[in-house]
């Protein structure tokens, strides 16, 4: 049986090191992905490039919540994304795309 690069769970960090409402930008399979945790103590995985200006940046990104929903908004330009979807909630503009992220005991796992 054959495994693919994306079945694959990466660790990227622990979790204690992913302070609440802040990100982190990983290496994963030749991926950069900006890893964040929230205040209820979930984790999310984006891509970590800006699809408006073209820059690995969205792992500075502000964390916070439109209508509930978990967002980054870019350093850049202020675009906000969803964390769960990935969609710019700012216009219908392009979507980020969104890793699976797991916790395994104490480290933080992405598949990309």
């Amino acid at each position: 049986m054959t495994t693919l690069l994306h079945d694959v769970w990466t660790t990227v960090c622990r979790y204690t090191d992913l302070l609440p409402e802040r990100g982190v930008c990983a290496l994963v399979n030749g991926s950069q992905i900006a890893v964040f945790r929230d205040f209820d103590g979930r984790v999310y995985a984006v891509g970590n490039r800006d699809p408006f200006s073209g820059a690995y940046i969205l792992s500075r990104g502000i964390v916070g919540t439109r209508g509930g929903e978990p967002t980054v908004a870019s350093p850049m330009h202020k675009q906000v994304f969803s964390l769960v979807s990935g969609a710019c909630l700012d216009g219908g503009g392009e979507a980020i795309p969104v890793h699976p992220v797991r916790l395994s005991g104490e480290h933080v796992e992405v598949r990309a």
